[in-house]
């Protein structure tokens, strides 16, 4: 099997609706741009609020590996 090489790169994805949504968010997103997606890992979830206190956005930030061409 040929060595390869991995580019991790960290995304935030945002929904109003759930931690969920916000980390499918951030893949979809990437795999628009990117090719040979290989793993998305959660590291953080947390949430944006409004000047109330009130829930405006669940946020999920995620490193995100593929293969590394060039």
């Amino acid at each position: 099997m040929p060595e390869s090489v991995y580019k991790v790169i960290e995304l935030i994805g945002t929904s109003k609706d759930s931690w969920e949504k916000a980390a499918a968010a951030a893949v979809d997103r990437a795999g628009k741009s990117l090719r040979d997606l290989r793993v998305a890992e959660v590291v953080l979830l947390d949430l944006q609020l409004d000047a109330a206190g009130k829930v405006e956005a669940y946020r999920a930030k995620l490193k995100i590996s593929f293969k590394f061409e060039g």
